[in-house]
């Protein structure tokens, strides 16, 4: 049915950026939200940031001034740039996508894409 493929993960030196891409199977016009979810290792998922069907964004605490969430319609893509990385950045990080109409009340979620940020 509907398949998230995140990319754009790899190894990065503190400061650095990286983006971030979610590519969907159907239409991002088909959900509710769209964002990313992090897992640091050990730890429990956490929310990054998310966009709603209107492209309103909205970010954890730590990703502020940092991270922005974008989307691109044409390309069923949702976007995370991050910039100034940091080693507690480090985790697997998700897409998800929260369905809306007839999909409502469905979640759906991507494999994960390393982010490494170490010296």
């Amino acid at each position: 049915q509907v398949q998230l493929v995140e990319s754009g993960g790899g190894l990065v030196q503190p400061g650095g950026s990286l983006r971030l891409s979610c590519i969907a199977s159907k239409s991002i016009f088909n959900f509710n939200a769209m964002g990313w979810y992090r897992q640091p290792p050990g730890l429990q998922r956490e929310l990054v940031a998310r966009i709603s069907s209107d492209g309103n964004p909205n970010y954890a605490d730590s990703a502020k001034d940092r991270f922005t969430i974008s989307r691109s319609v044409g390309k069923n893509t949702v976007y995370l740039q991050m910039n100034s990385l940091k080693p507690e950045d480090t985790a697997v990080y998700f897409c998800n996508a929260v369905g809306a109409g007839w999909r409502s009340g469905r979640d759906y979620w991507g494999q994960g894409t390393q982010v490494t940020v170490s010296s």
